[in-house]
């Protein structure tokens, strides 16, 4: 599928070009990604003490946490197939989901 090239989508494919760039050097894309993944940590972990404090809205944080991660495998998807997506977007994607499904296990198993 061939998508538009948009104002928008321009800004975005620059900002990666931007990003990658940024991030040729190993010290500042570790550090970017480890920032992402405790980022994500800490939101994943944050969702399930809140859950589990209400215990009210389980099945609605579940059900939007499983459309998080379900958008978030897709967009990696499809973007590893586009040319124009970068390595360090897909890395991005990648670190954030980790971080966000290892807070969730964390939270779970203190739960436990």
């Amino acid at each position: 599928m061939k998508y538009q090239s948009t104002g928008f989508s321009r800004n975005i494919s620059n900002i990666i070009k931007r990003l990658d760039f940024w991030a040729a050097n190993p010290w500042r894309k570790y550090s970017l990604l480890l920032i992402i993944f405790l980022i994500a940590f800490f939101l994943g972990s944050s969702i399930g003490m809140i859950n589990g404090a209400l215990a009210l809205m389980d099945p609605v944080g579940a059900f939007f946490t499983v459309i998080l991660i379900e958008f978030l495998i897709r967009l990696r998807r499809s973007g590893s197939n586009r040319k124009d997506m970068k390595s360090i977007s897909i890395k991005i994607i990648d670190s954030f989901r980790m971080g966000f499904v290892y807070g969730l296990f964390m939270e779970g198993f203190k739960l436990l």
